[in-house]
């Protein structure tokens, strides 16, 4: 609360109470990412060193278990190797680049945050989209025609993981170590050199294509929310309209699975979908301008500027340069649109929902409830079904239709036991829907 640490006024956790419930490594964390490592003052606070397990500790966990639960069901033996093709491998391992390269840049010149900051989105770029996006090459069932792409993801997975410990170690001493030992079986990750950005390869602009396609996936993801559609709703399609846009091609596919819609186009026609608004700096203009400030206002508001090549704007006959002015990239009235980060580029979506859309959407509820009740019987990962559901006729229509998806989903052998009545007691198993009440009921399959 502002006030100095204090043993009389006892106004902090005990640090061994935080040893024992967050962890050493958490705490340490907080501190190295924080102002107090560059002769700042720090508001100590519990929260934030919860913060730290949530966002820093807990997805590099995750994503180790995620390897190591698949790594051993598959009975992959993988290893460091950088040489896949995949498009999203090729990326990961970019980013992986990039961030030695910073992170070393960081840490020589002392700079600790800075380090820690780098890391945290690095973290967020590996869970948060390579996982999440290559789940289904683990998940898959091994053929051989899939088998060099498995291996790929593996490897990839595991190269990037053994590099991104030795760069936490300074960070996370002890959970590294952990890590890095369940990874490599070597005797610890102290004992390794600091990566060398030069074992990986290189390539920005596939770095950089990706991070927009990204910025596309969450602006779609956004607008989805503002307008109250869940994700598991497919949509018939979303355009991204504006400079550059045909860098986004190669990622179409990519976008269209993140979102959920059925197609994604590329248009150069910005003024189709949004317009640029001026939006003046008082406190900057005032007391240059004087009351001339209001003409540029007024200006502003009826459209009556000009933008210059130089990035320099004119309203009411006075020139504004960067400081004095942001200008706004706004959806058209009648769009569903949002703009991305660079505002450069709008993301508009076609929310309306055909029947058949409806019925995918029902499905994809359905196939959510069935992997929570697994969960929920804490059957493996591996574990094949039988699968009995007993729900309305709207949600047992649409899994008629979609019932191969469904079984491919859930792991699920022969055809689903489907049962058209309205659920009403509430008992084990089962769950609501958009649709209606679902009860499931499973059984691992011999």
């Amino acid at each position: 609360k502002g006030r100095k640490l204090s043993k009389k006024l006892r106004n902090y956790t005990e640090p061994e109470e935080i040893f024992e419930t967050k962890g050493a490594d958490a705490l340490r964390w907080y501190l190295m990412g924080s102002p107090i490592v560059r002769g700042g003052d720090l508001r100590l606070d519990d929260s934030g060193i919860d913060d730290v397990l949530r966002q820093v500790i807990i997805p590099i966990w995750n994503a180790y278990y995620f390897f190591a639960l698949y790594a051993n069901a598959d009975g992959i033996q993988a290893k460091a190797r950088t040489g896949s093709e995949e498009l999203l491998d090729r990326y990961i391992l970019a980013k992986t680049r990039q961030l030695v390269e910073a992170v070393t840049q960081r840490m020589d010149a002392y700079d600790l945050p800075g380090a820690a900051s780098e890391l945290e989105g690095f973290i967020d770029s590996l869970n948060n989209w390579y996982i999440r996006r290559s789940r289904d090459r683990f998940w898959a069932p091994a053929r051989p025609s899939s088998a060099d792409n498995k291996q790929d993801a593996y490897d990839t997975l595991y190269t990037v993981l053994t590099t991104l410990t030795r760069l936490l170690a300074p960070f996370l001493p002890l959970v590294s170590e952990e890590i890095h030992r369940g990874l490599t079986g070597e005797t610890s990750i102290h004992l390794c050199d600091w990566p060398d950005p030069a074992e990986l390869p290189a390539d920005p602009q596939l770095a950089a294509a990706m991070d927009r396609a990204r910025d596309v996936c969450s602006t779609g993801l956004r607008v989805r929310e503002d307008e109250g559609i869940r994700v598991r709703q497919p949509l018939l399609s979303l355009t991204v309209a504006g400079r550059e846009v045909d860098t986004l091609a190669p990622f179409t596919y990519l976008i269209a699975d993140e979102v959920n819609v059925k197609e994604v186009l590329l248009s150069d026609d910005l003024t189709a979908y949004g317009q640029f608004v001026l939006r003046p700096n008082g406190q900057v203009l005032g007391p240059r301008l004087g009351q001339d400030v209001q003409e540029v206002f007024a200006a502003a508001k009826s459209g009556r500027w000009e933008q210059s090549p130089d990035g320099t704007v004119t309203a009411a006959g006075h020139t504004l340069s960067d400081a004095e002015f942001e200008l706004a990239l706004n959806p058209v009235k009648g769009t569903t649109a949002a703009a991305l980060r660079t505002n450069d580029a709008l993301v508009a979506l076609d929310t309306s929902v055909s029947p058949e859309l409806a019925a995918e959407g029902i499905a994809r509820d359905v196939v959510r409830a069935i992997q929570a009740e697994r969960k929920n019987q804490d059957l493996d990962v591996t574990d094949r079904i039988a699968v009995k559901l007993t729900a309305g006729t709207e949600i047992v229509e649409a899994i008629k239709v979609h019932q191969t998806y469904v079984c491919e989903q859930v792991l699920a052998v022969g055809e689903l036991e489907l049962i058209a009545a309205e659920v009403e007691a509430v008992s084990a198993g089962e769950t609501d829907i958009d649709a209606g009440r679902l009860q499931v009921h499973l059984e691992r399959a011999e």
